[in-house]
């Protein structure tokens, strides 16, 4: 879990170009969201691209999204029961 949580990280810096941020500078725990890593709704769409592109997963209910979105091990722990 630690190294998808790991691998999450850096391809969520490249996603979003966070430029100057290190995969050790984001928090497994911390919320993506507002106070956190301080995402918005133009990210959360990129993240869904990500989970499709990288792992093949769609979400079906974008009600979940909050859920799964909610920090980096939320979406590895998404991942791990979802992945095909």
């Amino acid at each position: 879990m630690e190294e998808l949580m790991d691998k999450l990280k850096g391809e969520i810096i490249l996603q979003l170009n966070l430029e100057g941020l290190k995969n050790e500078d984001i928090d497994s725990d911390a919320t993506l969201f507002g106070e956190g890593l301080g995402l918005d709704s133009i990210d959360a769409l990129e993240l869904i691209v990500l989970l499709e592109k990288n792992y093949g997963i769609k979400i079906s209910n974008p009600a979940d999204g909050k859920k799964i979105f909610q920090s980096i091990r939320t979406m590895a722990e998404f991942i791990n029961e979802n992945k095909k």
